[in-house]
């Protein structure tokens, strides 16, 4: 008798994900234990093993790699050797299609023959070929929507805007750069993220409230946007945390992430000064409270304390804090803050050297 493969339920809280491909060819022999095909699940890509043994068989219009299913959703089947398939192929079946339905599937470039019908006697309707038709909304996506309505619901977010004279910071990176050491240059990102923690450390209801900052650094991906977790940034030196940032983000993009590698922060950067943008109102990650958005470093004209006109290195923070959790003055003080360390970095210790 047939073996239907099905979706598991990878977390409690799962409800859909998207698979992600077979890891067998159909028509493979399978054994139990051994890995079968690979779902994305709240970010992370996980290798599904199969609990049978027997021959796969994919049927006709079985879920494509990239589509959204739901736990319990029906993959294919494991056969015995010589057993029939349980079904037959869509195409070698009559397909009724309604006119509109057919005259959408032109217009739409959908091949009716692999849908199946929701009218009755599986009778194809123009909903059927629009569904088809649409553009598929991967797991990822769905785990970010979802995660930007709990922080809508879940947060009062205000966001305060300052801007801080990054000549130092611009000139501090400028030495990692020419450093001798085979390790990766720190961004501007790995240098605010240490910045932060070192502030965090008096002002720990901005995301220091577990003693350690645990800092996520947002990476932009093919698939949209995840939040990998540097850990105890405030005891890393700069060198470690380029290292682990830079492996974070290669994982991120090469679809390698573990689930722990996106738990447990406590604060994030995001930083889109790459793209141009000054300022900006980011997203608090729920349930961490506080988010920090790093814009363009600009070189611009500014007035000294001499009254002398001088070009320098200027930047836009911009932290968004919940405001059930920090009143607005001790959300401006760490800012305050953050803006003074980032334009005077003496005694931070983060120069190029076997303590950084």
């Amino acid at each position: 008798m047939p073996i239907e493969i099905t979706v598991p339920r990878l977390g409690w809280s799962m409800e859909e994900g998207a698979f992600a491909g077979w890891l067998k060819q159909n028509g493979d022999h399978v054994s139990a234990g051994e890995p079968l095909f690979a779902m994305e699940s709240d970010k992370v890509t996980m290798d599904v093993e199969s609990l049978d043994n027997g021959i796969l068989y994919v049927p006709p219009g079985a879920p494509e790699p990239g589509a959204v299913v739901v736990v319990g959703q029906r993959l294919g089947f494991l056969l015995a050797p010589g057993e029939p398939a349980p079904d037959a192929p869509i195409r070698d079946r009559p397909t009724p299609v309604t006119p509109r339905a057919r005259r959408v599937a032109a217009e739409l470039g959908v091949d009716t023959a692999q849908l199946r019908g929701s009218g009755r006697g599986g009778r194809i309707r123009e909903a059927d070929v629009r569904a088809a038709g649409a553009v598929p909304i991967t797991a990822l996506r769905h785990t970010i929507a979802r995660r930007m309505m709990e922080s809508r619901q879940n947060t009062a977010p205000v966001t305060l805007t300052s801007r801080a004279d990054a000549t130092a910071l611009v000139a501090l990176r400028n030495q990692w750069k020419f450093a001798p050491g085979p390790g990766p240059v720190p961004s501007y990102t790995d240098i605010l993220a240490k910045l932060v923690a070192i502030v965090l450390a008096s002002h720990p209801a901005l995301g220091g409230l577990s003693g350690k900052a645990h800092i996520g650094i947002a990476v932009d991906t093919p698939e949209g946007l995840l939040v990998p977790v540097l850990r105890d940034v405030a005891a890393s030196s700069l060198a470690d945390l380029a290292r682990r940032s830079r492996e974070l983000i290669e994982a991120a993009r090469a679809h390698r992430l573990r689930a722990e590698d996106l738990a447990g922060g406590t604060f994030s950067i995001t930083n889109l000064g790459a793209f141009g943008i000054d300022a900006f109102t980011p997203i608090i990650n729920f349930p961490e409270a506080a988010v920090l958005g790093v814009g363009a470093i600009r070189k611009e004209p500014v007035v000294l304390e001499s009254g002398e006109v001088a070009a320098r290195e200027q930047m836009t923070l911009s932290l968004t804090f919940d405001h059930r959790v920090v009143d607005g003055a001790p959300a401006a003080r760490f800012l305050q803050a953050l803006v003074h360390l980032i334009e005077d970095l003496g005694g931070t210790d983060l120069l190029p050297g076997p303590s950084s």
